[in-house]
């Protein structure tokens, strides 16, 4: 297991093993580049690095799909477990583990830095010199409102006592080469900031750090609680502290090793319109809203610097692996500290985030000793429906551990066959929901609330699977793996 410091090095690393594509070629401004980054997501391919893109100056870089599907078969989830320190070959559950089990620990505050040592501080520009125009900020689809400045960095704010730092990521559209427009959602970490600073009447200063350690842009875009730092927890998850450095132009500190910091302030009222964007749901979006204006007052960089970009759409993209794990991450922990005996928990990437598996031991009636199934299924649907993470999804599948929850086709199977028609499920009405789920009405969005379901799928008698592994003798099953392929 390695710990990657930098983007740089954790892009070296996939390249190493045959991850990365290297696109030498000029590519356009507008919608070449995430038109490229978007079929890397839908074949699989090794993720896209590009070197040169017109309208900008030479030498500055942008990266596509940093934390998507693998283009390695045999370790499918080698981005995000790179990215958080963890060996290559990582399965799904056990990336989910490893984010729950670091919710426990004690956090590792970050370290400052001088100056002179950040990387991301050896070019600082001021004043008209600090202008997005300069960077390769494409279009992520023709439909969207603008271009995305902020599709995979990470938005750095704090209270006004300084009692709370959040680092998060949130949809920013380009307005003009200073002024950006952000995606404030009230109940978000940010959004609660962002009212805090509106109560005082003074803008709110903000840090957008693109391109900074992988874990960084991991863990910025997964649920973890309100006041807490994510600096702390992405600390524990490396085994040592994050280096910072103080922004040139405001009280905050950010990431030392990142590729380019943009630094400003918020407006206090919503006077532009942000969108439409096409979202992690797999639909191109439709509308504007009226949020924030993001002021760019300064950009420092490093020499050659990288923009990392996530092209979100149908399946599967970072929605859809990392923030999916999140998601999951945190339905475990609640669950576990309900002390319902959860084996693991799994958000197939195919379900755009819309499904969520609860995996139940096969002992668990032992575990819950006159506990029924239903009784079961209505207790972690209260557990989980309380927690802000779940607002994003819809059904929830109480599952046997008898299949492989990260393989969709096993995942197909065992639902199709087990999901009752009509009964053996708990249905928890006026339950807040947001437009980003496509399943509800236009009175439900509007109204802010709508039902949520979770299935009772839990056989009462195991039943032997006519597969390979199950329908034949072992040594017959040996025999055959032993001359595969004869």
């Amino acid at each position: 297991m390695k710990y990657y410091g930098d983007l740089r090095s954790f892009i070296t690393a996939l390249d190493e093993m045959g991850d990365i594509m290297h696109v030498q070629r000029e590519v356009d401004g507008d919608f070449e580049p995430s038109a490229i980054t978007r079929r890397s997501y839908e074949i699989q391919s090794p993720a896209p690095l590009f070197h040169k893109v017109a309208g900008v100056a030479p030498g500055f870089r942008l990266f596509g799909a940093p934390a998507a599907l693998s283009s390695r078969s045999d370790m499918p989830y080698a981005r995000v477990a790179m990215s958080l320190g963890l060996a290559p070959e990582s399965s799904g559950p056990e990336i989910i583990e490893a984010l729950s089990a670091a919710r426990f620990k004690p956090g590792i505050p970050p370290v400052r830095v001088e100056s002179a040592q950040a990387e991301c501080q050896q070019n600082i520009l001021r004043g008209d010199a600090a202008n997005l125009d300069r960077f390769p900020i494409p279009f992520a689809h023709d439909k969207d409102g603008g271009r995305y400045a902020n599709t995979w960095g990470t938005l750095i704010v704090k209270t006004p006592d300084g009692k709370w730092v959040n680092w998060s990521i949130a949809r920013v559209m380009k307005v003009d080469g200073k002024r950006m427009v952000g995606l404030i959602v009230p109940s978000q970490h940010i959004g609660q900031i962002w009212t805090q600073w509106v109560a005082r009447g003074e803008p709110m200063p903000y840090a957008l750090v693109q391109g900074p350690a992988p874990a960084i842009s991991c863990v910025s875009g997964i649920p973890i609680p309100a006041n807490a730092d994510e600096a702390d927890y992405i600390g524990t998850l490396a085994g040592e502290p994050v280096p910072v450095v103080k922004a040139v132009s405001l009280d905050l500190d950010v990431p030392a090793t990142a590729e380019i910091v943009i630094e400003g302030h918020v407006s206090i009222e919503r006077d532009c319109q942000e969108g439409p964007y096409g979202e992690y749901g797999g639909y191109l979006g439709e509308g504007s809203s009226a949020q924030p204006t993001f002021h760019v007052e300064t950009i420092t960089h490093r020499d050659d610097p990288i923009w990392p970009m996530s092209i979100t759409g149908r399946p599967t993209d970072e929605s859809h692996t990392l923030w999916a794990m999140g998601l999951a991450a945190d339905a475990l922990t609640y669950l576990r500290e309900a002390e319902l005996p959860i084996k693991t928990t799994w958000i197939p990437e195919d379900s755009t985030v819309h499904w969520l598996l609860v995996v139940m031991p096969e002992n668990w009636r032992e575990l819950l000793p006159g506990v029924s199934s239903e009784e079961l299924t209505q207790r972690i649907g209260e557990v989980l429906f309380k927690t802000d993470a779940m607002v994003f999804i819809p059904k929830v599948y109480v599952v046997d551990d008898d299949f492989d929850p990260t393989n969709l086709r096993e995942v197909v199977w065992a639902l199709s066959t087990r999901v009752h028609p009509v009964g053996r499920r708990a249905v928890f009405d006026d339950q807040r929901v947001i437009r980003l789920p496509q399943c509800y009405d236009e009175a439900e969005y509007v109204a802010g609330k709508g039902a949520k379901v979770v299935f009772d799928t839990l056989q009462t008698k195991r039943h032997l699977h006519a597969s390979f592994a199950q329908g034949y003798p072992e040594e017959v099953r040996q025999r055959i793996l032993d001359n595969w392929p004869e």
